[in-house]
């Protein structure tokens, strides 16, 4: 891998956000990049739980300040950094007071899904590749971890398709057991919709459930990874189905020959 400038853009990253099978992913599979020679960044929202002073959060004056569309509405986004320790690995925050201040990730104090978390999303995808655009800093491999980053590879396929500077950019998305229960806002498809992306390229979302984003996403990426062994059939069908490579589950300790093998020989 060396050399290779792969993007990960994750819902979750330790040390971050508590353990678990995204969060941890998120964090060992550029760590192994990272130390086989190859130039990572990674990329996730900078949710109102996140200790800014014990990770030493601040803020990236030059990339932040311009505002992001979503459903019609202008919306700040502000760019925080900071580096995970030992690793010499940075780690971008997209930033947005009215979307990721909560004190919370994906629901409130009693577990229901926050009504915007569809427009956090779509904000999320954008802020990520206006930041990746003003650093000019060109990734071989998009790699997407996570329910919340599913909409990146539908907006690169659709809403930035003409920019030059992702022409030769290849998109992977890795597939959790992770899921949510009930239904994103019924009008995200819409909300997509305001964006250029035609109806046929998200018509799966019209019931916009865990299921339907993370087949939007694999129909819109260049390559799959099943990263949880117990994934559902009916994902792990529509997967070997979709006619993309991918990659089925391998154990941790097997991973980083299968990964590098499959980044160098099926999506590059």
């Amino acid at each position: 891998m060396e050399d290779k400038r792969i993007l990960y853009v994750s819902s979750e990253v330790v040390p971050y956000l508590a353990e678990n099978e995204v969060s941890i992913m998120s964090y060992d599979v550029p760590k192994m990049v990272n130390d086989l020679g190859g130039q990572i960044r990674i990329f996730m929202p900078r949710y109102g739980n996140i200790n800014e002073r014990r990770h030493q959060l601040h803020e990236v004056i030059r990339l932040s300040g311009m505002n992001l569309v979503v459903n019609d509405l202008d919306m700040p986004l502000i760019i925080k950094v900071a580096s995970i320790p030992k690793e010499r690995i940075q780690v971008y925050f997209i930033d947005n007071d009215e979307y990721f201040k909560r004190k919370a990730t994906f629901t409130d104090e009693d577990g229901k899904l926050y009504a915007d978390n569809d427009e956090r999303a779509i904000f999320f995808a954008k802020g990520v590749v206006e930041t990746v655009k003003k650093l000019n800093w060109v990734p071989d491999i998009i790699h997407v971890h996570g329910w919340l980053a599913s909409l990146l590879p539908i907006y690169m396929k659709h809403y930035y398709k003409d920019e030059a500077l992702f022409s030769d950019t290849k998109i992977v998305t890795s597939v959790y057991a992770q899921t949510f229960e009930g239904n994103l806002d019924m009008e995200l498809i819409n909300k997509i919709k305001f964006d250029g992306v035609p109806h046929e390229s998200v018509s799966v979302l019209e019931l916009p459930n865990y299921e339907n984003l993370i087949k939007a996403s694999v129909e819109n990426s260049d390559a799959v990874i099943i990263a949880s062994e117990n994934l559902s059939s009916s994902l792990t069908k529509f997967i070997e189905a979709s006619g993309k490579p991918f990659l089925p589950f391998i154990p941790k300790e097997e991973y980083p020959e299968h990964y590098t093998n499959f980044y160098k020989n099926k999506v590059l």
